[in-house]
């Protein structure tokens, strides 16, 4: 039976139809998932894809945590299912409560829109199917990317290996702390991740196809907390 995965859509996002395109080109069925709705469809993996969800009113992801769909999105992930926050998903993720952490506004504040190197560091749900510490180029687009957390929270991030996506040695972008470009929860279903892999699934294309991975992990069985 084919993977079916839900790809939430809210007013202002931008690159739902980019998500559904890289579930499709690794065989799965992409299922359209209308903020408004409670209901998720049965899917078997959720993407909350990058944009500026409700106009990022207040903040980014401030207002889109709070509608339907994530609430079901909420309780899908607590029963253990993989859910995927991408740039303003990774942001909604945190709103959430989802993730850990908050995404503040880059370093010198200035949008990034460039491809950027990232280091795959810890094993989940969506980076399973990388080397351990394999490289990869993928987009970034975004100006509030710079991920910060209390030095207790980052502590427990980085002694529990959920830090998953890492920039490269001087390729932070945004100025995140640690260089942190993906996290995961404790139970390593939910990732959030600023650059954008959905960008990078089409040798056709400029991103290349080192993206492919986060959604091939699908089909990858999480072994250990380390890649």
């Amino acid at each position: 039976m084919t993977t079916r995965v839900g790809v939430v859509t809210f007013p202002g996002t931008l690159d739902d139809h980019d998500a559904a395109y890289a579930v499709t080109t690794v065989g799965f069925e992409a299922v359209p998932l209308w903020h408004a709705d409670a209901d998720i469809k049965q899917v078997d993996a959720v993407i909350v894809p990058g944009g500026f969800s409700y106009g990022d009113y207040l903040r980014c992801g401030a207002v889109a945590h709070l509608a339907p769909v994530m609430q079901a999105v909420r309780s899908f992930a607590n029963d253990g299912g993989p859910v995927l926050g991408i740039c303003n998903g990774f942001q909604v993720l945190c709103e959430a409560g989802l993730l850990p952490g908050a995404l503040l506004r880059n370093a010198g504040l200035k949008f990034v829109c460039k491809p950027v190197a990232c280091v795959v560091t810890a094993a989940s749900r969506f980076t399973a199917a990388y080397r351990a510490n394999e490289t990869i180029i993928i987009p970034a687009k975004h100006g509030e990317g710079r991920y910060y957390a209390p030095q207790s929270v980052l502590d427990t991030l980085e002694d529990a290996h959920q830090v998953v996506l890492r920039y490269a040695p001087g390729q932070n972008p945004n100025g995140s702390l640690n260089d942190i470009a993906g996290v995961t929860n404790a139970a390593r279903n939910v990732v959030g991740v600023m650059p954008h892999p959905e960008h990078a699934v089409d040798a056709a294309l400029i991103g290349g196809t080192d993206g492919r991975g986060f959604f091939l992990s699908l089909n990858h069985t999480l072994l250990t907390a380390d890649v």
